[in-house]
């Protein structure tokens, strides 16, 4: 009984707790479900998810919400195959100048919610739309196939049976939960989303803060993108689409408020894993896509009255 007070306490272990029900559950119903196989497929799908929540999370912690991540993914996805130049055997040319403009991007939101004092989410929704009409026009709904040999590797090695994008995501959940936690920079992030006047008035600066948020977002979008990119082999106008919704929902179902101020990523992660498997369960059922769509939300609201609601004291 005590453990189970504890966990609707901690909303990242209830959050953890509901993933392995879950794939305990369906291991036992669904033929292959529990295979290694397949949970390894869904902790990979899981890994673009966690690592666009990632900056997600510390946008959100702060207070905000970005809306033009899945934006930055479709950006990076499709200018990274132009841009690779031919004299790069490695690729990595290419990859550092699509992660530098996925960043400038986040560094442009934050400073705009910065200097300009737009509202992140009216910033971010304003460039993510600018994003997406000059997509259309350079890529013309087209889509563009990569032959850089770094995002393939990213994309298609598995080094030791691991796919690399989950090596990737481990890693960067390492940095991220560092940062927060460790770091006095995490403690500034929480403390101008908790009570941004007391924290101002404690000598924390918002210009200083809110484009490092966003510029890390945009960084984190930005590696998802290319990893997107390395899994499909292509890119075209609207592949980072799904991850926008997909990673707020695994912001707050991991416990974090979406109101800024509490939570953690240790939740976000556990929140990328059940947003996947909750997919991958609704996809067993032969339905229409209407009626899938209908299914996730529907689960998506029940599970986020279960881990992610706010704290009631």
């Amino acid at each position: 009984m005590n453990i189970v007070r504890s966990a609707f306490r901690n909303p990242p272990l209830l959050t953890f707790l509901l993933v392995a029900l879950v794939w305990i559950v369906a291991s036992f119903t669904l033929r292959g479900f529990g295979a290694y196989g397949h949970l390894r497929y869904l902790l990979e799908l899981a890994a673009v998810i966690g690592i666009v929540a990632a900056g997600q999370t510390l946008v959100i912690l702060m207070g905000g919400i970005d809306l033009s991540v899945g934006a930055v993914i479709t950006v990076t996805a499709i200018l990274l195959p132009l841009i690779s130049p031919a004299w790069d055997p490695t690729g990595l040319a290419g990859i550092a100048a699509a992660l530098a403009i996925a960043t400038g991007i986040g560094l442009m939101n934050g400073a705009g919610a910065a200097y300009l004092r737009v509202p992140p989410i009216i910033m971010t929704l304003a460039m993510a739309t600018f994003l997406q009409g000059l997509l259309v026009i350079v890529a013309g709904g087209s889509a563009v196939t990569v032959s850089n040999p770094a995002v393939i590797l990213l994309g298609q090695a598995r080094p030791l049976g691991i796919p690399s994008g989950i090596i990737l995501w481990l890693a960067v959940s390492i940095v991220v939960l560092l940062l927060v936690h460790r770091m006095p920079i995490g403690a500034r992030f929480l403390a101008l989303g908790a009570n941004p006047l007391a924290a101002r008035l404690s000598g924390v600066s918002v210009n200083r803060n809110t484009p490092i948020v966003h510029t890390l977002s945009g960084s984190f979008a930005g590696l998802a993108g290319i990893l997107v990119l390395g899994m499909n082999r292509q890119g075209y106008v609207g592949i980072g689409d799904p991850y926008l919704l997909t990673s707020i929902a695994a912001v707050v179902l991991g416990g974090t408020s979406i109101l800024g101020g509490r939570g953690t990523y240790a939740g976000t992660i556990p929140g990328a894993i059940l947003l996947v498997t909750t997919t991958a369960l609704i996809t067993v059922v032969n339905a229409s896509p209407g009626w899938r769509s209908i299914m996730f939300g529907t689960l998506i609201l029940a599970l986020l009255l279960v881990s992610g609601r706010e704290a009631r004291r």
